[in-house]
């Protein structure tokens, strides 16, 4: 594939550090996207409402979902407290919406010690960890999450009108997975790696974010926010303006990467997640040569995976009853995790977010018995549907 323009300033065939890397490396990394299929059940856009009142001594009741594009109509001038929170209860929306799918993938993967099923887990850690990002953001503001509430239906678009054309459904690992919902979830904020041409996109809508919270200078209560570590990253409390901007340009970095040059490495040697999904869509490490960046370095072997069908609509139609009776499992579990997540932020601090972790890893084996029961009279497995009961 044909290289940025940009040229080397060093050793050629030199790795690409995970949060220094956007702008130079995204023609390199943009593999060609088909015709993604229309979106379903789409919500009306809605407006930025104020939290509610919560009960006595618990923080405010976050709002309704809203449109990400109404959100950043707003004149920057308006975008006040109640805006804030608006905002941050779509991102607590989108964050969530992104880890249903990795999980399957990753989950399909018969052997996890291979390089794609690391990576693949390693970006399942970080989106937990910005989930945990906006949930404490959002308590910080006065907010409550109410992540049960905003856990999406699949198949169906991105939460909040991002990503546009978009269209994310549950399924095993296959290239087209990786490419139409990894890659297109991740996708950067640059023009040429855009799938339509005025849709916003994550990384952009926390960079208003940003400018929101240094214009309006909130005040930042640490009551009701959580400290953990969460996959590779420590989540602790913001207090701060500094705390605020340094969390949420983590958050954009790992998920698309930076506008600076991919030669600055930022913490750590892992790619964003969108340049690791294109490593593993081509096959290959992304590397700065003589030409550019371009994935010509170290093979990423594509993993066996298990055969899980795309979930319908609907989901799925009249199953056998064992594969009832597991679905009614997961979903059970995956309903105990929200309530438990819902809890941590709304009082019960690390007791009930230590729940919530043990409750997702029982969702493995329901989810990886599924993805072994072959569809009777048709091609595939099952694989969990990710609805709460």
């Amino acid at each position: 594939m044909t290289g940025t323009s940009e040229q080397p300033d060093g050793p050629a065939a030199a790795p690409v550090g995970r949060r220094g890397f956007l702008a130079s490396a995204a023609l390199a990394a943009t593999a060609p996207l088909p015709g993604a299929a229309p979106a379903q059940g789409a919500a009306p856009a809605a407006a930025a409402a104020p939290d509610t009142a919560g009960p006595a001594g618990s923080p405010a009741a976050a709002p309704g979902p809203g449109s990400v594009a109404r959100l950043l109509a707003v004149p920057e001038g308006d975008r006040d407290i109640d805006w804030l929170r608006a905002a941050l209860h779509t991102a607590v929306r989108l964050e969530l919406a992104t880890i249903p799918p990795y999980l399957c993938g990753w989950w399909s993967v018969r052997d996890r010690r291979g390089e794609a099923a690391q990576l693949i887990r390693r970006i399942v850690g970080d989106e937990m960890y910005h989930l945990g990002v906006v949930c404490n953001l959002l308590v910080a503001v006065g907010g409550r999450p109410r992540i049960k509430d905003a856990a999406p239906r699949y198949p169906g678009p991105l939460p909040g009108g991002v990503r546009a054309g978009v269209h994310v459904y549950l399924s095993g690992l296959t290239r087209e997975y990786v490419r139409d919902v990894m890659m297109a979830i991740e996708a950067p904020e640059a023009p040429l790696a855009r799938t339509a041409a005025h849709s916003p996109t994550i990384g952009g809508f926390y960079g208003d974010l940003q400018a929101a919270f240094r214009r309006t200078a909130p005040y930042l209560s640490a009551e009701f926010q959580l400290s953990d570590r969460i996959g590779a990253d420590v989540l602790e409390p913001v207090t701060g303006l500094d705390d605020v901007e340094r969390s949420l340009e983590i958050v954009k970095e790992q998920g698309e990467g930076t506008a600076s040059s991919p030669a600055d490495a930022f913490q750590d040697d892992h790619p964003a997640h969108y340049y690791a999904f294109a490593e593993i869509y081509h096959g290959r490490r992304l590397l700065r040569t003589a030409r550019g960046w371009e994935f010509a370095g170290a093979p990423v072997p594509f993993p066996a995976a298990r055969p899980m069908a795309p979930v319908p609509p609907d989901g799925w139609h009249r199953p056998p009853e064992q594969v009832q009776r597991l679905l009614d499992q997961f979903d059970s579990t995956y309903s105990a995790v929200l309530d438990a997540l819902d809890e941590a932020w709304g009082g019960g601090g690390r007791r009930s977010l230590g729940t919530a972790i043990r409750a997702m890893r029982a969702m493995e084996d329901p989810a990886v018995e599924l993805m072994e029961t072959p569809i009777p009279n048709a091609p595939g497995t099952y694989g969990p549907q990710f609805r709460p009961s």
